[in-house]
């Protein structure tokens, strides 16, 4: 069965961005394939260090999320990256034969120092963190990474990388993973821009039914919709993307007529979100509450013993990497 792999960052309770793109999309997955899903907290170390203490709370509350939201351990191998320690001896041998060059022509890597400063990203952790990335994928002989179309210079980094490691040590070790193209629902925030944590525009699972009530209310939308006569673009509003998940398709083809030709206002459109919205996470929402107050130190101890299982499949491919490298004058 092809393998396919995948992390999150633990940045705590996952938004309505995060279940309805990536999460799903390891939802769909695992039935189809042998699937390595796992908590990239020495990711979230490369530009977070300073909120490390944080991390065990956010890992408990995402996974928490991910197993409410539906990911099955039974069919999926969950794990934290930092009790898989092999992912870090292979990210120490292939930093090896990275150029520092290569590393700082990464399309994202000066975006990411615009937009975080330097005070955060000065470390040599979030410099080589596509080196860290691709250790995370080879060592589990990935056949496949669920991607977007934006993501895929990243994961080409990774395949030049496998192709560079077995053409020094003239032998296969490592294959080149493939993209595994994943359309997700494009899903705004409650000020319109892409939803993000960062921006605290976000609806999550956590949320109350009032909570998310209120952020639907306060919700954008579209701009030319000043007075309720004035006739609307559905598709460009948040509120409409947010309908084609929660709402049916009859109801989606209503509002998107009526509000089209203004025969609906956008308080009355919120009005059936909010319903539609909260009796689908309604059972989602009564299980994560479940988890966590009566599971949290089971789930613990859960990912523990997966990640024993992550352990023993990665140091297979970092023994054969290591002999293809020294030979065995230690052996």
């Amino acid at each position: 069965m092809s393998i396919v792999l995948s992390g999150m960052r633990p940045t705590g309770k996952l938004h309505l961005g995060n279940l309805y793109g990536a999460l799903q999309n390891w939802i769909n997955l695992q039935d189809k394939y042998k699937c390595y899903y796992f908590v990239a907290d020495w990711h979230a170390l490369t530009t977070g260090f300073s909120e490390s203490k944080e991390i065990y709370d956010n890992t408990l509350e995402m996974i928490i999320d991910w197993l409410a939201f539906g990911l099955d351990p039974q069919k999926a191998t969950l794990f934290v990256q930092s009790l898989v320690k092999e992912h870090a001896e292979l990210f120490l041998l292939l930093s090896m034969i990275t150029p520092v060059g290569k590393l700082e022509r990464v399309p994202s890597y000066k975006d990411q120092i615009a937009q975080l400063g330097e005070s955060r990203t000065a470390n040599y952790g979030f410099l080589g963190y596509p080196v860290l990335m691709s250790a995370d994928i080879i060592i589990y002989k990935a056949n496949y990474v669920p991607v977007g179309i934006d993501q895929l210079a990243h994961l080409e980094f990774t395949r030049e990388m496998v192709r560079s490691i077995n053409h020094l040590v003239q032998k296969e070790v490592f294959i080149e993973p493939e993209p595994l193209l994943s359309e997700f629902p494009k899903i705004l925030g409650t000020d319109g821009r892409k939803m993000s944590k960062s921006y605290d525009n976000a609806i999550y699972l956590a949320d109350s039914e009032e909570q998310t009530a209120q952020k639907i209310k306060n919700m954008f939308t579209d701009p030319r919709r000043i007075r309720k006569t004035d006739p609307g673009v559905p598709k460009e509003c948040g509120v409409f993307m947010l309908h084609n998940i929660f709402s049916d398709s009859q109801v989606c083809n209503e509002i998107e007529a009526s509000c089209t030709n203004a025969s609906i206002g956008c308080t009355d459109c919120k009005n059936m979100l909010i319903k539609n919205l909260n009796n689908k996470l309604r059972p989602i929402r009564e299980k994560r509450k479940h988890l966590k107050e009566n599971k949290s130190n089971e789930i613990i101890e859960n990912i523990k013993e997966s990640s024993k299982i992550a352990s023993s499949a990665a140091k297979v491919s970092l023994e054969s990497a290591k002999e293809a490298i020294f030979g065995n004058y230690l052996g």
